[in-house]
C-alpha cells in the first residue's frame, strides 16, 4: 500500500468527518473501526494526533489533488479484502461528498481500482485515470 502515513492521515480526517455528524450508525462505527483494524491503528497513532479520537477535527486538504488522494486511499483500504460491502460504499460517499465530489466519484475509483488489479496494469497508469476522473468531476 501506499505511504501508510498518508493513508492514516485520510482515515484519522474520515473519522473526524463522521465525528461531526449528528448521527453515525452502527453500520458506519463498524465499517471505521474494521478499517482502522486494517491499517493497523495503534494507540501510538492515537496519541500522535494528539487528541481524544473523538474530539479531531477535520483539516482540509490542501488542495484537489490531496481531496482525491484522500478518497482514493479509502476506496483502495476498502478495496482490500475484494468486497465490498453497501455500508462501506455508503461511508465512501459520505466521504467524497464533504470533500466536494460528485456521489459518483467513488463508484469509479472502485472500478479503476478493481479492473486495474484485473488487468494487471500499473499503478502509473491508474493514477492518471485517477487524475482524469478529477478532471471530469471538476467540469
Amino acid at each position: 500500500m501506499e505511504n501508510l502515513q498518508l493513508i492514516k492521515k485520510s482515515y484519522f480526517n474520515l473519522l473526524a468527518i463522521f465525528f461531526e455528524r449528528e448521527n453515525i450508525t452502527g453500520h458506519h462505527v463498524r465499517c471505521l473501526f474494521k478499517w482502522g483494524s486494517h491499517l493497523g491503528i495503534s494507540s501510538h497513532d492515537i496519541e500522535n494526533i494528539g487528541k481524544n479520537l473523538t474530539q479531531q477535527k477535520f483539516e482540509e486538504p490542501a488542495d484537489e489533488i490531496e481531496k482525491l488522494e484522500w478518497v482514493y486511499h479509502l476506496v483502495q483500504m476498502i478495496y482490500l479484502d475484494h468486497v465490498v460491502e453497501d455500508e462501506e460504499l455508503e461511508v465512501a460517499t459520505i466521504f467524497a461528498e464533504r470533500l466536494g465530489f460528485q456521489k459518483s466519484l467513488v463508484a469509479d475509483l472502485f472500478k479503476s481500482i478493481a479492473t486495474a488489479e484485473f488487468d494487471k496494469r500499473p499503478a502509473a497508469d491508474v493514477r492518471k485515470e485517477v487524475m482524469d476522473l478529477l478532471k471530469v468531476q471538476k467540469s
